[in-house]
């Protein structure tokens, strides 16, 4: 795979009640997300509470995934932090596995460091890396990172790095961008914010979707991908799906998700968050379900 595409789960981590990571559910609900139809999983990216668990927690539950047969070409990691010398080190343990991908956050922090300082950033990671193996996706959630990869920033590292560098993950919603990226950058797979831009995406070019909500809607996202890349009619599902996902978006993704998990499944660990996001409550997955009604009906099931 030198291009990727499809529907990506940026799983959710759940957490033991004693702040460690839940190995089973972790496990469960991975099989269970790429059971239902997403192409890829990204471990650790934003859903995943990413900046709130160390390299040491990331690489072991890794581990951990491809311990239980999931395949490490099914994978693409989260692995940006803001010390370069922590990126190379999680970016080389998920090459190593055998990783489809690695996901990279830019250098955050010192926001005045500009395209110059990132490029430096970026190009000292695939220099230290040293594996012709290694495929990047670029990470622009400037909402959260407070920093941007530009559209001219990804078309410098496509052109110095075309084997490395392959796909950008665009969190801002702003369709701006994504045209721009994807007109800046015809060699990189461009994948717009979530589902909710799934077709408009495809029929500009882009490749599918990275989006938080696979996590809980993965059959219906696949089954609008699929229709759109056949020419087929998605009219009515590409509604559902975005109308699902506009449901837990505004009832915030993380807690929201893992409060709908935990009454499905009767597993109140999936209630925990790690700090400093709050715990999420049974309540609002209660209500969470009420609002979703069948669309929701195939959640906590094998």
């Amino acid at each position: 795979m030198t291009r990727p595409q499809g529907t990506i789960a940026p799983i959710l981590t759940p957490f033991d009640n004693d702040g460690r990571i839940a190995r089973d559910l972790w496990v469960s609900h991975a099989k269970w997300v790429l059971d239902q139809g997403a192409h890829f999983l990204s471990p650790f990216g934003t859903t995943g509470e990413a900046l709130s668990v160390s390299s040491r927690e990331r690489m072991q539950a890794l581990e951990w995934l491809v311990e239980a047969g999931i395949s490490p070409g099914r994978l693409m990691p989260g692995t940006g932090v803001t010390a370069l010398p922590e990126t190379v080190e999680l970016s080389a343990h998920a090459v190593g596995l055998g990783c489809a991908g690695v996901m990279v956050l830019p250098s955050f922090f010192y926001t005045a460091a500009g395209d110059n300082g990132q490029a430096r950033y970026y190009g000292e990671l695939i220099e230290k890396v040293a594996n012709p193996a290694m495929r990047m996706i670029l990470y622009h959630i400037p909402q959260n990172s407070g920093v941007p990869v530009s559209p001219a920033l990804t078309a410098r590292l496509s052109e110095a790095f075309p084997d490395t560098v392959v796909a950008y993950k665009d969190s801002a919603g702003d369709w701006n961008n994504t045209a721009a990226v994807i007109a800046a950058a015809p060699k990189v797979a461009v994948f717009p914010s979530s589902e909710a831009q799934l077709t408009k995406g495809l029929a500009s070019g882009s490749a599918g979707c990275i989006s938080a909500t696979v996590n809980l809607n993965a059959a219906a996202i696949r089954a609008v991908y699929d229709a759109a890349r056949a020419d087929k009619d998605f009219a009515e599902a590409d509604a559902a799906i975005k109308a699902f996902r506009k449901v837990i978006q505004d009832a915030g993704l993380i807690p929201a998700m893992k409060a709908v998990l935990a009454v499905r499944s009767g597993d109140r660990r999936w209630l925990n968050l790690r700090a400093p996001h709050e715990n999420a409550t049974l309540e609002s997955g209660e209500k969470l379900l009420a609002a979703l009604g069948p669309s929701a009906d195939h959640i906590g099931r094998s």
